[in-house]
């Protein structure tokens, strides 16, 4: 959806100029500012509660080797394996942030370039 979106602004913002170039710049960046707070959000939580369960493991089990843990559902896992989960959800979160710069950077200097262009 993003590439959509940064071929559309390419397109209009080089091709046609005029008026529709600003209105694309203004909504590109306006999307591109929501995605951005919508996935800090997203990952703000996920790493406050994988923090909580490992908090929450530790604390009640007092992070002994092997203890079982019941975890929502009545699921048993070991105190090693719930502390494994919340290290690849968060690596998970650190990919998925770096793409989100990424693709954020690339569609930012894209509009600038189309605007001053424009200009």
């Amino acid at each position: 959806m993003i590439c959509q979106v940064v071929v559309i602004v390419v397109v209009v913002v080089f091709i046609g100029g005029g008026a529709a170039a600003l209105v694309v710049v203004i909504v590109v960046v306006v999307v591109v500012v929501v995605v951005v707070v919508v996935v800090v959000v997203i990952v703000v939580v996920v790493a406050v509660v994988a923090v909580v369960v490992v908090v929450v493991v530790v604390v009640i089990r007092g992070g002994g080797g092997g203890v079982a843990v019941v975890v929502g559902g009545g699921v048993r896992v070991g105190v090693e394996a719930a502390a494994a989960v919340v290290v690849v959800v968060e690596v998970v979160v650190v990919v998925v942030v770096v793409v989100v710069v990424v693709v954020v950077v690339v569609v930012v200097v894209v509009v600038v370039v189309g605007f001053i262009h424009f200009l």
